[in-house]
């Protein structure tokens, strides 16, 4: 049998999917033939997503919140966790350390440990998002770099923790794309030249450029993939 590349009739939450990498994932995979819902603190702006898109309000630093959603999504075959901030500069306040944590990190356990019983219906899978900055420091966003780190050991370890109930839990960590989030550091010209002069083809990314390996995690194709971190880089480790 060929490799199964679809996630045709696959359903798929996005959290943080009125941003630019999950607003990238959630019209891929819609148009792929999925049934998208999108969850965010605020709606997506008009005509940004299709409006076959689903949307749901969510706060995922709110147990109460991440668990009423649970309860309004009958079926769930793909979770990705797409919502994250990051504050340049601020992160040493202890205070805005631990909220960048709860974003990311914590907010990954509330929502893995919600959809737990969805995904062991459907044998589904859990994609996270961790960064580039998983691997090395950052001193202008260390609360940012600490969560993205953490995020490749959680998601070793939710692999495992869930392998009895089928399901496989992987991550991407995606390297320099055109965001929102990360505007401040491509605004920045110190900054900014330092990672183009390193890129292998001296550019940013867009976001949809990350999409194919998403797709690649949600389909049978990748059945044996489990507890692993992507590098989407655009050769920037290598160079």
């Amino acid at each position: 049998m060929p490799p199964d590349f679809s996630v045709a009739g696959k359903h798929v939450l996005i959290t943080g999917g009125t941003g630019g990498i999950g607003g990238a994932f959630a019209r891929a995979f819609q148009e792929a033939g999925a049934t998208v819902i999108v969850a965010d603190l605020k709606a997506p702006a008009p005509g940004t997503l299709p409006d076959a898109i689903r949307f749901e309000p969510l706060d995922v630093c709110s147990d109460e919140a991440v668990e009423a959603l649970a309860a309004r999504v009958e079926r769930l075959d793909v979770l990705i966790h797409c919502a994250g901030r990051l504050v340049r500069w601020e992160e040493y306040k202890p205070t805005v350390f631990m909220s960048i944590l709860d974003v990311h990190l914590v907010g990954n356990l509330r929502l893995a440990n919600a959809f737990r019983g969805h995904l062991k219906a459907t044998r589904g899978c859990l994609i996270n998002i961790a960064s580039m900055y998983s691997y090395f420091g950052a001193a202008h966003v260390p609360a940012y770099s600490a969560a993205k780190t953490a995020i490749v050991s959680l998601t070793k370890s939710l692999a495992i923790g869930f392998a009895e109930d089928h399901i496989r839990v992987n991550a991407i960590a995606p390297g320099w794309i055109k965001t929102e989030i990360s505007r401040g550091g491509r605004e920045d010209p110190t900054f900014n030249s330092k990672v183009v002069a390193r890129l292998p083809n001296g550019e940013w990314a867009e976001p949809e450029e990350l999409a194919g390996t998403a797709l690649f995690l949600a389909s049978a194709a990748s059945n044996l993939i489990n507890g692993v971190t992507i590098p989407v880089d655009g050769g920037y480790v290598a160079s």
